[in-house]
This record gives structure tokens, C-alpha cells and sequence, in this order.
């Protein structure tokens, strides 16, 4: 049966397809809308419609889809029928899945139709459903699956414990590695979304330097495409399934003209990926 805590993907050609989705930002199930929800409930059925024809336009093209990844921000609103609905949505497609947390899966913000800074960060506990320290082994790569939210903050950690999980993986694992989470570990030309990034992150990238092994980092946060390279690692970022945000853009903007979007991700028996964005189409 598909499931969150898959730990094992076996495919006919040794080949991993991996859909990347991210910062699905839901606020609650068009079902359970009503009167007494402080949302504007257009809004709220626009991003769960969003969701749902992303997976769709995904999974009706032609290449075989191993693994579904969801990286953080599932919800803008954390209440657990949100979660409910979005396990259900991704049980409905038959193929394992895993989801990590964002900041908005442990942080609510109170009056988040306020500038930024006039909203109160509530820290809130990760749904048990979301995964961290997670690892899922293929015939030829390793899946290193890690939450770098902090509770009542936008930014994003690396803590220490999950650093020295994630060295003695790739000290017990020589096999092309990919790494999944949430906030970006690299500067995307953006000072607002760059002031919310992985604070740690140059400690990070020291640890890294020891791995040759680790090719693939994978997040969401940015709403926006991007592709980096350090340390002959991939860093790719991947459209949100709702809104986009300008890139290279030191305030924050929206960028009106980018449609939602997922990543794909092909890994290949000899240790090199192949990545690219799609949009959704109407």
C-alpha cells in the first residue's frame, strides 16, 4: 500500500522518477468551509483545486512516477482535517509518498492578512505524519529526508542532531545521495526570502564538504524555479503548487505571471539526475 513511511523504492530499469511537489499552502478542504472560518473561502478552494490538478497533469504524462515527494508548507492553517485531506488526495494515487514539514506546518500566523510584520508567529507541533530523519533506499541511491522548520519562525535549522544523522548516513552509505527539505540551503538573489533560509547553512555546507556522494538537494520555500550548484552538488528549487513569488526581487512581490508548477526528478542507475520544471497548464 502506498504510504508516507515508504523506506524502499525497487523499479523494472533501476531508474527512480521522483515528482517533487511543494508548498501546497492549503487552508482548508472546500468541504469542510463554513461561515464561522476566518478564510476567504475562494482562496481556499482555488489552492486545494490547484493541488489536486498539479498531481493530476503530473501523473497523465507519459513517464512512470516512482516516489512523490511533498516538501513542506501542505498548510497555510494547520488543522488536522487539512492534513487528512491531503494524505487522502496522495493515498488516491496508488504511488508511494513522503511529506516533510515547512514553517507553516509548525508555525500559525495570527492575522496573516497583515504585513508580515504585524503578524504574531504561534508555534504550533508538526503533524505526526510529516517525516524527518527519514531515509529511503533505491537500488542505486539514498533518499535523506530532513525537517529544517523551526517552530514559531519562518526561517529554517539544520540542528545539530539532524547534522550528525545526516554525516553518519553518508559515512555508512557510499551510494549517489539526494537530500530533501524545505528551506533553501543556498542564497537565491532575493533578500527578503534569504533572510528566511537555512541560518545554519554555511555549517552545513562544511559538513558537506567530507561527501562526495551527496549530487541532489531538493526544497521548496521560494516559490520560484532555480537551479544552483556547490560543491558539485544539484540544489534545485521548485514552483509552489498555488502562488509564485518575483525572483531576484530584494521585497517581496508575487510574480502574477508564473502558473504553478512541480519538479521531476530522474535518477539514474550510474549515479547522474536529470531535472526539469512543468507548468500547469491552465
Amino acid at each position: 500500500m502506498p504510504s508516507n513511511t515508504i523506506s524502499r523504492i525497487s523499479t523494472p530499469d533501476e531508474q527512480v522518477n521522483i515528482l517533487q511537489v511543494t508548498d501546497l499552502h492549503l487552508l482548508t478542504p472546500s468541504a469542510f468551509i463554513t461561515d464561522n472560518d476566518n478564510i476567504d473561502s475562494d482562496e481556499a478552494v482555488i489552492y486545494q483545486h490547484s493541488f489536486e490538478k498539479v498531481l493530476q497533469q503530473a501523473l497523465n504524462e507519459d513517464i512512470r512516477c516512482d516516489l512523490i515527494i511533498v516538501t513542506g508548507d501542505l498548510v497555510n492553517k494547520i488543522i488536522p482535517t487539512i492534513y487528512d485531506h491531503i494524505f487522502k488526495v496522495l493515498q488516491a494515487t496508488e504511488i508511494p509518498f513522503a511529506c516533510i514539514a515547512g514553517n507553516h506546518d509548525v508555525t500559525d500566523e495570527v492575522g496573516c492578512h497583515l504585513p508580515f510584520l504585524q503578524r504574531t508567529l504561534v508555534a504550533q507541533p508538526a503533524d505526526s505524519r510529516l517525516l524527518n530523519q527519514h531515509i529511503i533506499e533505491t537500488e542505486h541511491w539514498q533518499l535523506l529526508l530532513l525537517d529544517s522548520s523551526i517552530s514559531g519562525e519562518v526561517a529554517g535549522e539544520i540542528t545539530p542532531a539532524d547534522m550528525d544523522w545526516l554525516c553518519e548516513r553518508l559515512d555508512a552509505c557510499d551510494k549517489p545521495t539526494l537530500l530533501a527539505l524545505h528551506h533553501h540551503v543556498v542564497p537565491v538573489g532575493s533578500a527578503w526570502i534569504d533572510a528566511h533560509m537555512v541560518e545554519n547553512s554555511e555549517d552545513f555546507w562544511q559538513h558537506m564538504r567530507a561527501f562526495e556522494q551527496l549530487k541532489v538537494i531538493i526544497s521548496g520555500h521560494i516559490h520560484q524555479d532555480q537551479v544552483r550548484y556547490r560543491q558539485g552538488v544539484s540544489v534545485y528549487t521548485t514552483p509552489s503548487t498555488c502562488y509564485q513569488f518575483m525572483p531576484n526581487e530584494d521585497n517581496f512581490a508575487y510574480d502574477e505571471d508564473a502558473r504553478p508548477g512541480y519538479r521531476w526528478l530522474q535518477l539514474a542507475n550510474n549515479g547522474t539526475v536529470a531535472s526539469w520544471v512543468e507548468r500547469l497548464d491552465t
